[in-house]
């Protein structure tokens, strides 16, 4: 994967992470790409416009009335060469401005005349980025079709701990390259099934067994597998998060309902990602009305739920099988000894007892095993960038590629 002669266009808002987005421009020229660089008039403030002109090698724009090129529109023409655009670091000014389509400076005028894709990368103050407001704002960016590389958690500059850090450059250089990888990708035009989230298990019209899950993981995979050219089917638990947009979404609630829809659509599919927790077991019996307290203790009597990942190892013929292995402890016998008794291809193993990674949280570290005995462990990053890392795997040994190692 390559971005070599892509043209970047980078716009750069008024925060302290300004100084992150010099390093990013720095990365992403060394790595062959053409960056162009639009500045607010507060990011100048932090940074100078000399020094992304010296990383960039390219003019750097500020001010939508001052043409560099005579008879050259130059926000037009910036917004019509981009490949991809990427907003880094944006502010909660700039991501409401956005939000409402207003125009006062040459990003934001930038952003909406142009047809590429649109990245947006939040630093802000925890509060301010926990704020309804703000994130009403990045939920409407979202919805129409703009990416939000979700911040990282950490120091902040104010002083404050906790999320809203500017995504580290590296990470968003290995999700542009992933990006445009796409157009040798082995899953281009490949049909790609995904699990995902949590099931629930009723025991009565109120209650119901369930696990941690919040589907965050299979939600990025699936974003991943479709910024990867694959024809995308995400199976779905219970969940709060958005659809990714272009995916074709199924939505279950109980592990029966997650095994016919795996099961009906698994003949058509090239590559079958089980990241969903689902319940082993469910009760026996489901009360019709809602089970009243009593001065006695109560015996719930729990039955096995079908094994999805075993049975479509079973019926698998040419179907490449990728499982999840949410462990505590003992995590890569775990890993193997799923991968033979299910006939897996890969298993992406975890330690959900870890408070940075697993579920309900933006991070995860996870080792991926593979059926030709090589492990590759991975560092704690977001979770978007560990579905890329997963999904690039993926593609190199669909197509014998390469390995894991």
């Amino acid at each position: 994967m390559s971005i070599k002669g892509k043209n970047i266009l980078l716009c750069v808002t008024g925060g302290i992470a300004a100084y992150k987005a010099c390093d990013l421009t720095s990365k992403l020229t060394k790595a062959g790409a053409d960056v162009h660089v639009i500045m607010t008039s507060s990011a100048k403030a932090f940074v100078s416009p000399v020094t992304f002109q010296a990383l960039s090698r390219n003019p750097v724009h500020d001010d939508v009335f001052t043409e560099k090129v005579p008879h050259q529109i130059a926000h037009i023409d910036l917004a019509d060469k981009a490949d991809l655009v990427l907003v880094a670091p944006a502010t909660a000014n700039v991501i409401g401005k956005l939000a409402n389509g207003l125009a006062d400076e040459m990003v934001l005028a930038t952003v909406l005349a142009t047809q590429a894709p649109v990245w947006i990368a939040p630093a802000m103050n925890v509060n301010m980025y926990q704020h309804p407001a703000v994130k009403r704002n990045m939920t409407i960016l979202n919805d129409m079709g703009m990416a939000i590389i979700e911040s990282g958690e950490g120091n902040l500059a104010c002083g404050w701990t906790g999320k809203g850090r500017l995504a580290e450059p590296e990470e968003m250089v290995a999700r542009i390259t992933s990006y445009f990888g796409t157009e040798n990708s082995g899953l281009q035009g490949k049909n790609v099934l995904i699990t995902a989230g949590s099931t629930r298990e009723a025991l009565d019209p109120v209650r119901f067994f369930s696990n941690r899950s919040t589907g965050r993981m299979g939600y990025a995979l699936a974003q991943a597998a479709r910024e990867a050219g694959a024809d995308v089917t995400l199976i779905s638990g219970p969940t709060s998060l958005a659809a990714p947009e272009d995916v074709d979404i199924v939505r279950v609630t109980t592990a029966l309902e997650m095994y016919d829809a795996v099961l009906n659509r698994f003949d058509t599919a090239d590559v079958v990602i089980k990241s969903a927790a689902v319940a082993d077991y469910r009760p026996d019996e489901v009360s019709e009305h809602k089970i009243k307290k009593h001065d006695d203790d109560m015996v719930v009597r729990m039955v096995r739920n079908p094994d999805i990942a075993a049975a479509l190892g079973q019926k698998k013929t040419n179907q490449f099988l990728v499982g999840f292995a949410a462990e505590t402890q003992d995590i890569e016998t775990a890993a193997r000894q799923k991968m033979a008794n299910k006939q897996l291809d890969m298993v992406v193993a975890n330690n959900v007892a870890a408070d940075d990674a697993g579920f309900a949280t933006d991070t995860n570290r996870v080792i991926i095993f593979t059926q030709d005995g090589q492990k590759r462990a991975m560092e704690l990053m977001s979770k978007t960038d560990v579905a890329a890392q997963i999904i690039g795997d993926i593609s190199k040994l669909f197509t014998g590629d390469g390995s894991s190692s």
